[in-house]
């Protein structure tokens, strides 16, 4: 890369900063989010120095304050892929594919993230990002009318597109276009007060599905939340009504454990917000929408598919138990339920690496003196090399799912049988997805290597892998 442009991280870390800002700004409710994780990270910090430790040995302790997600949604295959340049600029990649339809959501989905633990490390900000499935609609008049209004809206601004076509073209952006580019592409994801539909029409789209309308009624897709990362969270959903937030009334994902696993998610009810709509004498009618909220994540470790099947099981087993999807009303036995489900999933570090159900990434110990003839089990066993936890980094689609309804409201529950349909939203998007298991495979492998390769040069002979 010349050394003119600006690196990607750096153009990913000042657009997280301004997204943070800006929903600060729209949503005041999330800057009383950010005080409260900061709070419960640092009580968890204080009281609990091996993970205190254990974060600063793997420098996750540095990324913690900075580290958000965001979800967006979109309406078109154009729309989707013109994301994918923009957020290519910021070096992010769409990792996994996601179906929603089971769930009773209109969606499939991808998530744009930073793909190499170093990049990670610089700014692991992500962007879930659905695609609205007009096909899912089962009215025709109706999906066409959604279909013609989708087609009126340009969500970007030319300029944000001219920089990422410069992008391409000469492989970055110096300095002063990478600003102007943060700023310009800043205005896809601001929320607008103003809807570009009737009333009547948005009653029409909102009767179908609210995600329906959110998509379709407005001039683009306005960011739906961020999401900053927590230490506790169970910690931080008992302080959510102390702080006068309404939370959801279930943590989605596993349980609490000793060693946390993948995801765990919770936020406050989406917020009611007036806005104005179009009207055939040129008068606007007021009226509003909820759609915008608030969420908290903790993350642990990714699994391996062996594990993520052992996962998606004893998940399985747990709401059948219920009979369905958590809620208000069976909170409670569906929380104890997900603990005695998960009594059969292993919870040391030691455990999940021995079994192989879960990623880790290996370091150095500072012992000398290592055998040359040692394999890689051999030289963890001896102490040469440990291992720490890889950080899931990506979403589960049963909790996002989860996310979304709650959200939208217990009764917004719509059926749809199973869509999944990974090649035609990658046609959409102008790309493959890339797959997070082998992402989270090669960055064990080459901290292994590293490692091997290491030892090798101290012992002056090559160490089997």
């Amino acid at each position: 890369m010349s050394q003119n442009f600006v690196s990607p991280d750096q153009i990913r870390a000042w657009f997280s900063r301004a997204m943070s800002d800006m929903y600060k700004s729209e949503v005041p409710l999330y800057d009383t989010l950010l005080d409260l994780v900061a709070q419960v990270n640092a009580k968890t910090l204080a009281g609990q120095p091996e993970l205190a430790a254990q974060l600063t040995r793997t420098g996750e302790i540095e990324r913690l304050d900075i580290e958000r997600h965001g979800a967006i949604r979109v309406g078109t295959a154009e729309e989707l892929a013109n994301m994918r340049r923009v957020f290519a600029v910021m070096g992010m990649q769409p990792v996994g594919y996601y179906d929603l339809s089971p769930a009773g959501v209109p969606v499939h989905s991808t998530a744009f993230r930073a793909t190499h633990e170093a990049a990670l490390q610089a700014s692991p900000f992500r962007v879930f990002t659905s695609l609205l499935r007009l096909e899912l609609i089962d009215d025709a008049a109706l999906r066409e009318k959604a279909a013609r209004i989708l087609a009126a809206r340009q969500i970007f601004t030319a300029r944000a597109l001219e920089l990422a076509a410069r992008f391409e073209a000469e492989g970055g952006l110096d300095e002063a276009g990478a600003r102007e580019f943060v700023g310009e592409a800043l205005h896809t994801f601001r929320w607008h007060g103003e809807a570009t539909v009737s009333l009547d029409d948005y009653r029409e789209l909102h009767g179908q599905h609210r995600l329906i309308a959110d998509v379709v009624a407005f001039k683009g897709p306005h960011i739906n939340h961020l999401t900053p990362r927590t230490l506790d969270i169970d910690e931080a959903q008992a302080e959510m009504p102390r702080r006068g937030v309404s939370a959801k009334a279930v943590i989605e994902g596993p349980p609490p454990r000793k060693c946390p696993i993948l995801l765990r998610q919770t936020s406050f009810k989406a917020l009611e917000e007036a806005v104005s709509f179009t009207g055939a004498d040129g008068r606007a009618a007021v009226g509003s929408h909820t759609a915008r909220f608030g969420e908290i994540e903790q993350r642990g470790v990714a699994l391996t598919r062996k594990g993520r099947a052992l996962y998606d099981h004893l998940l399985d087993l747990a709401r059948t138990r219920i009979n369905g999807a958590p809620n208000e009303g069976n909170a409670d036995a569906y929380m104890q339920n997900l603990q005695e489900c998960f009594a059969a999933f292993p919870d040391s570090y030691s455990e999940l690496h021995a079994q192989g159900l879960a990623y880790f990434r290996y370091y150095l110990t500072g012992k000398a003196d290592a055998p040359a003839d040692a394999d890689p089990q051999a030289l963890i066993e001896q102490g040469y090399i440990r291992f720490e936890p890889l950080v899931y980094e990506d979403f589960l689609p049963v909790s996002a799912a989860g996310i979304f309804q709650s959200n939208l409201g217990d009764k917004a529950q719509a059926e749809y049988a199973q869509n999944a349909s990974q090649a035609a939203f990658e046609q959409a998007l102008g790309a493959p997805v890339l797959d997070e298991l082998a992402l989270y495979q090669d960055t064990q492998n080459r901290s292994l290597a590293a490692c091997l390769q290491a030892l090798g040069a101290q012992t002056g002979a090559p160490v089997a892998a």
